[in-house]
């Protein structure tokens, strides 16, 4: 049995009767899995999880997901249908399972409903990629994500992604180069494609280093990616200059 299917098993058993679909959003709906890509797997619930479907969806994940496990690390939203239909800004999320917060769930912790801006583009995403897995299409489930929405989310993640620019930096530079696409353009694409956006828009001292984490992004896991010294130098300008395009095109989130 896949991964994928074994997540789906999972969330089928658990959310039982209230589930009303399950589908794929991400890397694997936008361009296909690179060698460090999550499996990014939304789930639209009729009503808020209980504490021991919390539990149960943790307990199942943790032994299915992430590096430890010999596995790609499994990211599992559930958002409750009335919570986006219609749209509120910020989405609230109802359950969040990710990798980095493994320690946390081994220690007891569980998800809880949260503000969610990124769910917006999570589900801008599954609406484009239209994967389903469980149940029918996700047009039939979501409601287009408005426009602003999605800036929204954007810009919002911007001092998070400050904060992991020194140990995610591939990611980090990647998600920037993404929210000047979605910004320009008013859509999400992977982050390849959103590098191949900018790279044409840069300028040759700023290209160099956002070329190196796109083709790590392509081909490199994350045990085997190094940085020389030359190319760690280049980060902080870089990311001055992107975002320096990005609150171009939204002055009134500029710091």
């Amino acid at each position: 049995m896949d991964q994928i299917e074994r997540v789906v098993r999972l969330v089928t058993a658990t959310i039982d009767a209230d589930l009303l679909g399950v589908c794929l959003h991400g890397s694997a709906v936008l361009g296909g899995l690179r060698p460090a890509s999550d499996v990014d797997v939304l789930a639209v619930a009729r009503r808020s999880l209980s504490d021991g479907q919390r539990r149960a969806l943790v307990a199942g994940l943790l032994p299915i997901s992430g590096a430890a496990v010999g596995a790609r690390p499994v990211e599992l939203t559930v958002v409750v249908q009335a919570e986006v239909r219609p749209w509120r800004y910020p989405p609230v999320g109802d359950f969040l399972y990710g990798e980095w917060l493994r320690a946390d769930y081994q220690a007891g912790v569980l998800p809880a409903p949260a503000p969610m801006p990124g769910l917006a583009l999570e589900v801008a995403v599954a609406l484009a990629g239209d994967r389903p897995l469980v149940g029918p299409r996700p047009a039939d489930l979501l409601d287009p994500v408005p426009a602003d929405f999605l800036v929204r989310a954007s810009v919002d993640g911007i001092p998070g992604l400050l904060a992991d620019l020194h140990h995610d930096t591939r990611n980090v530079l990647l998600t920037f180069a993404r929210i000047w696409t979605t910004l320009a353009t008013g859509t999400v694409v992977g982050k390849d494609t959103a590098a191949d956006w900018a790279l044409d828009r840069l300028a040759p001292e700023h290209r160099e280093v956002l070329a190196f984490a796109r083709d790590l992004y392509l081909t490199t896991a994350y045990a085997d990616e190094t940085w020389s010294d030359d190319l760690a130098a280049q980060v902080g300008p870089h990311v001055d200059e992107v975002l320096t395009r990005i609150w171009r095109l939204y002055p009134s989130g500029a710091q």
